[in-house]
């Protein structure tokens, strides 16, 4: 996403089979987080179709981001 200039997440489709849903590892929600806005929605899908939709904050409570990289203002 970033070698094409892509610098911001809109919504992330995950796709998969099983009986429980299929979400992101934990490297990729941290990867999702750098470029996602707490509210962008995660769509859970199998091959049936969506199965829930979650923001990225409930799926990634207490994460850690870019704001939190940023020097403190005196």
């Amino acid at each position: 996403m970033v070698l094409a200039g892509g610098r911001r997440v809109c919504a992330v489709l995950v796709l998969g089979q099983g009986e429980h849903w299929v979400t992101p590892c934990g490297g990729c929600r941290q990867k999702i987080r750098e470029f996602a806005q707490p509210d962008v929605p995660i769509l859970l899908a199998d091959e049936n179709g969506l199965r829930t939709s979650l923001t990225l904050q409930a799926l990634l409570p207490y994460s850690f981001g870019p704001e939190h990289l940023e020097s403190p203002k005196p």
